[in-house]
């Protein structure tokens, strides 16, 4: 029974979570995506809507994946342990994830909007 409420709450927590950062990193991260594709917003929205299904796509599929490992608890303290165990390293690598794309990005961003004319088509 522990379990299975330890499994549901790490579900419920981490989906939650996923749903939250990936619409506050879409909303703020929009201008963000502006500045590094040189103020073209159709390039940049359309970058913010792909980044946030590959967040999802990545995010529910490590936590589905990570839901196999680790002890499974066998009393209350155990459980709190499990969850809370699953959800930081959730967050970790998520976290990890998000900073080396911001590093990509405003590395790389700039440099390929350069190419980029106004009707979409790539020029030099």
């Amino acid at each position: 029974m522990i379990v299975g409420l330890s499994f549901i709450a790490y579900i419920v927590i981490t989906i939650a979570m996923t749903i939250w950062v990936a619409r506050t990193l879409s909303t703020n991260g929009y201008v963000f995506l502006v500045e590094a594709f040189g103020a073209r917003a159709d390039l940049a929205q359309s970058i913010n809507h792909m980044l946030v299904v590959g967040f999802y796509l990545i995010n529910i599929g490590f936590v589905l994946v990570a839901l196999r490992y680790g002890a499974r608890p066998i009393d209350f303290p155990g459980a709190m342990e499990y969850v809370s165990t699953k959800v930081g390293l959730v967050m970790l690598v998520l976290g990890a994830v998000h900073f080396t794309l911001m590093y990509v990005i405003a590395k790389y961003g700039r440099h390929s909007a350069r190419y980029i004319a106004k009707d979409g088509v790539f020029a030099r």
